[in-house]
């Protein structure tokens, strides 16, 4: 019941951003006519803004906007003239989403089992090395790291290609230099959770029943302390999904990323629009699936 009201409050949650987005982007600046070649005459200046329909009153603009959203139409492209956000949608969103998974699956191959490792072997070597890669990670971002990647093992070394999107060694660095900065977070979260779980008291009448540490750790502790990580993924699956724009732009690899960007310097209203309902759905839907997985790691958890 609680997830079916979960889901029910999306529709009107969705209504109210799209309302809010629809308005703010109404209120920059600018037209995404401004920068044409050639400045236009009054005249076909205002056949655009009939046939764009900017001529009417704002919320007239905004119930034709949503008719089309109905029937999976998010309009026009401004910028793009012979193409709708729909399509563009459709040809990008492929591409961020194979750049978002693996990078996500890439981050958490990497930091989960780093965590886990420094908050079992605290005070040794292995916590020490591992706890300064991590902080290394979290304080080096992605702008940073692609570039130095770039320079080592694109053009120094020439191992890997630097730039587009065409065969699977092309992910290599884009994946490498996204999915290091999000492995050093993950992995102070899952750090930071097997330590506060390890300090509980059913981990310590478990060691007192006679099990081994590699059991207690893996099989008790582990669930739990995963939490931490498991709400911050939600929120980053995201992020990554609808295109990290300065990887991006950095690899020229043509995902939402850059449309989101250029969209909002060229006053696209419908673009703009379009790919910030987009992140919220996905947004809302990532923190669903959160709450599901919760009740699946602890089964204390109980939505009424």
């Amino acid at each position: 019941m609680y997830f079916l009201k979960r889901i029910a409050s999306l529709i009107p949650l969705l209504l109210v951003i799209s309302f809010l987005a629809f308005a703010l982007v109404r209120l920059t600046p600018g037209s995404p006519f401004d920068r044409e070649r050639k400045p236009a005459s009054p005249e076909i200046e205002r056949a655009i803004q009939t046939k764009y329909h900017l001529d009417e009153p704002f919320l007239k603009q905004y119930v034709r906007y949503l008719g089309g959203l109905v029937q999976g139409d998010f309009g026009p492209s401004l910028k793009y003239r012979n193409h709708t956000v729909t399509d563009i949608i459709k040809q990008a969103l492929p591409v961020s989403m194979m750049l978002g998974l693996i990078a996500f699956g890439f981050a958490m191959g990497v930091g989960l089992p780093l965590g886990f490792i420094t908050a079992a072997r605290r005070g040794g070597w292995p916590d020490y090395a591992g706890s300064f890669f991590a902080i290394l990670m979290v304080c080096v971002p992605a702008l940073v790291m692609a570039p130095v990647l770039i320079m080592v093992l694109g053009i120094k070394w020439r191992l890997l290609p630097v730039a587009q999107w065409i065969s699977p060694w092309h992910l290599v660095l884009p994946v490498a230099a996204l999915g290091l900065f999000f492995s050093g977070r993950i992995a102070r979260l899952m750090r930071e959770g097997m330590l506060n779980t390890m300090k509980s008291e059913y981990i310590t009448t478990a060691r007192a029943k006679g099990l081994s540490e590699n059991a207690v750790l893996f099989k008790h502790g582990f669930r739990l302390a995963v939490l931490p990580v498991v709400s911050y993924a939600g929120p980053l699956l995201a992020d990554l999904l609808t295109g990290a724009f300065v990887i991006e732009a950095i690899f020229q690899i043509p995902g939402l990323g850059t449309h989101f960007v250029n969209s909002s310097l060229n006053s696209d209203y419908t673009m703009t629009v379009g790919l910030a309902l987009l992140y919220a759905a996905l947004l809302v839907g990532m923190n669903l699936l959160v709450d599901f997985a919760y009740t699946l790691l602890d089964p204390r958890v109980k939505y009424e």
